[in-house]
C-alpha cells in the first residue's frame, strides 16, 4: 500500500501518527516479542508492526480523558462534550438561522 501512495504522489509521505491509550497495544507493535500472550496475534498485526519499524505509522500514547473520538462513540457529560466539541473545533454555523416551523 506504501508503495501505491508513493508512486501516486511521487514523494515521500510524512510519518502517519495514530493515538492510542492502551500502552500495551503500543509496546507490543514496537517490539512484537512472542510469548503465551502473543501467540494469536492475526498476520495484519505483524504488517501494522512493520509499518512501526519502517517508521510508516507512529502510535503515540493519549490518556483516555484526552481521546477526542469519545463525542463520536459514547454519551458523555454535558461538560466532556463541550471539551472534545472544542478540542476538535466544532461550533456553530452563524450561515443557519433560527428554523421556524
Amino acid at each position: 500500500m506504501w508503495k501505491i501512495l508513493v508512486g501516486l504522489f511521487g514523494q515521500m509521505m510524512d510519518t502517519t501518527v495514530i493515538y492510542c491509550d492502551n500502552q500495551s497495544c503500543i509496546k507490543l507493535f514496537e517490539n512484537l516479542v512472542f510469548h503465551d500472550r502473543s501467540k494469536h496475534i492475526d498476520i495484519r498485526y505483524h504488517h501494522l508492526h512493520g509499518c512501526v519499524v519502517k517508521r510508516i505509522m507512529m502510535l503515540l500514547y493519549i490518556s483516555t480523558e484526552e481521546q477526542d473520538v469519545d463525542i463520536l462513540t459514547k454519551a458523555l457529560s454535558n461538560g466532556m462534550f463541550e471539551f472534545h466539541r472544542d478540542r476538535i473545533r466544532v461550533t456553530d454555523n452563524p450561515f443557519l438561522g433560527e428554523r421556524e416551523c
